[in-house]
């Protein structure tokens, strides 16, 4: 079993940057696709990026692409999202996913498990 963590989040002024991280105990990451996704109050869950275990190909929501660079921190055991020019409507909560097969993308039923999130407020 595979348990996630999210750490990073927190308050920034809109054009701030802020760098979330997904850790995992019970299995090594680098054996998961990992996808990031985020919530805003009222809303559905969406797909922001995606690191793919196979080739470390990664793919992102076009809302954020240009803005949001996912990786795979080796020395950490950790995925991570770093976000730049942050505006409000980035306002959500983020959550990391994990799956093990290499061809999940931006769906949340690809996903066999996940974080509690972290909150990420943008002010204007």
């Amino acid at each position: 079993q595979v348990q996630l963590v999210e750490s990073g989040g927190g308050l920034v002024q809109a054009r701030g940057s802020l760098r979330l991280s997904c850790a995992a105990s019970g299995g090594p990451l680098s054996r998961y696709t990992t996808g990031w996704f985020r919530q805003a109050p009222g809303k559905e869950r969406e797909f922001v990026a995606v690191i793919r275990w196979s080739d470390e190909s990664t793919y992102y929501a076009d809302s954020v692409k240009g803005r949001f660079t996912v990786s795979r921190e080796n020395a950490k055991s950790t995925v991570d999202l770093r976000m730049n020019s942050l505006k409000p409507e980035d306002t959500a909560v983020y959550y990391c996913a994990a799956s093990p097969r290499s061809w999940s993308g931006p769906r949340p039923d690809d996903y066999d498990y996940w974080g509690q999130g972290t909150q990420v407020t943008v002010s204007s």
